[in-house]
């Protein structure tokens, strides 16, 4: 993941993220509203008025690799959603910040969409591996990083964290109460090696540990 420098690095992750849908599929268009909606802490509002677009390349893979071109006029930062792994490159260098495959976008997206929105460059584990060919997901280096592995609870934590819930949602979700729901957060951002929730869900993302 990397910073991108002509952004602001310090925005309130509690900050609804106003994002603008770019996409010519009206059934598209509907679900992500839809998924929008429901993670919570996100304005849909128009072009003029966005943080960060989320940009649809099509569902004819023929027609797309030609509609990367319109990335580059883009003035706020973009997630590309792209039908096919191999567009995963021609998306980065058009100036795409994100890149997330068509049937793959879910609850996640809200921590892709605030990871860019704060100057980053993120994209699910699977479609990075399509960048550097016959290297494995997960590295030892990244599964390095931070102190320890994630128990099964701690990833249903840090998937939950990707969908924008605050301490108290997760314990409801969850069935515990939210003292238990603020340990296990923490330790999700200790093991991660993360200052931030929003780090931690990066990182999280990296390793392949949420589902977008």
């Amino acid at each position: 993941m990397t910073r991108n420098p002509n952004l602001p690095s310090i925005i309130a992750v509690t900050d609804p993220i106003k994002v603008s849908l770019l996409t010519d599929d009206p059934l598209l268009r509907a679900g992500l509203s839809s998924l929008l909606a429901q993670v919570g802490s996100i304005d849909v509002v128009d072009k003029d008025g966005a943080e960060v677009a989320l940009w649809d390349a099509g569902i004819d893979a023929s027609k797309a690799l030609a509609r990367f071109a319109e990335l580059r006029a883009m003035t706020v930062p973009v997630v590309a959603v792209v039908g096919d792994a191999s567009h995963v490159g021609p998306a980065l260098a058009a100036g795409a910040r994100g890149v997330v495959l068509r049937d793959q976008v879910g609850p996640g997206i809200h921590a892709a969409l605030a990871a860019v929105r704060s100057g980053l460059t993120v994209m699910d584990t699977a479609l990075a591996a399509s960048l550097v060919p016959n290297q494995p997901t997960r590295t030892h280096e990244a599964s390095a990083k931070g102190r320890g592995e994630l128990t099964e609870r701690e990833r249903q934590v840090v998937q939950l964290l990707s969908e924008g819930l605050s301490n108290k949602l997760i314990a409801d979700r969850l069935g515990i109460s939210d003292h238990t729901a603020k340990f296990h957060v923490n330790g999700v951002m200790m093991k991660l090696g993360s200052s931030t929730r929003t780090e931690a869900v990066v990182e999280a993302m990296r390793r392949g540990l949420v589902r977008l």
